[in-house]
């Protein structure tokens, strides 16, 4: 396969490895606010959650970061020389690591819901999901700038897309507790 073919899989797997845990900790937000409802609801819809849950993680989020990683090693193999001297692809493989460490973290969530421990309240998993978009922002950074890059100007962004996120949940929690 050539390389451009194998990029191509690697981002569209990126793509869908995203879409899901993004997704799942939506679920797992309504899972956890779903406990607060009446007996009858709370049944119903944690096992609603419960199968949404499970098939998001198992039929395309975790399916999708074995893909991302596959195809991803595949390119570092095709152009190890390139890849492998880049400065800029071993923060973003750091990125990366904090991603998969995330992502067992979410399976470990799902499966306590899964059992009825509910150790994270819903304005947690609320923080909890930025972690994974201030992960995607750091690397679609580091990668389109690689060497180009202007660190002083990628970090105060970084941190400026952080603390414009943490305003906008506390706004959030503050217009949800109004109505």
């Amino acid at each position: 396969m050539e390389f451009d073919t194998v990029k191509a899989l690697h981002i569209i797997f990126v793509v869908s490895w995203f879409a899901g845990l993004f997704y799942i900790v939506r679920l797992f937000i309504y899972h956890t606010e779903a406990q607060d409802k009446s007996d009858t609801e709370r049944e119903i819809l944690s096992r609603q959650f419960e199968i949404m849950e499970s098939r998001l993680w198992w039929v395309i989020t975790t399916p999708a970061m074995i893909l991302t990683i596959v195809f991803g090693t595949w390119m570092i193999v095709l152009s190890h020389e390139y890849y492998l001297n880049a400065p800029w692809m071993h923060i973003k493989l750091g990125f990366v690591g904090i991603l998969i460490i995330y992502h067992f973290v979410c399976q470990r969530i799902m499966l306590h819901l899964k059992r009825g421990k509910f150790r994270w309240k819903s304005g947690a998993l609320r923080i909890w999901n930025e972690l994974a978009t201030l992960s995607l922002v750091a690397i679609v950074f580091i990668v389109v700038f690689k060497t180009n890059m202007n660190w002083w100007k990628g970090i105060v962004g970084f941190f400026a897309v952080a603390i414009g996120l943490m305003i906008l949940i506390k706004l959030y929690k503050r217009t949800r507790r109004i109505s």
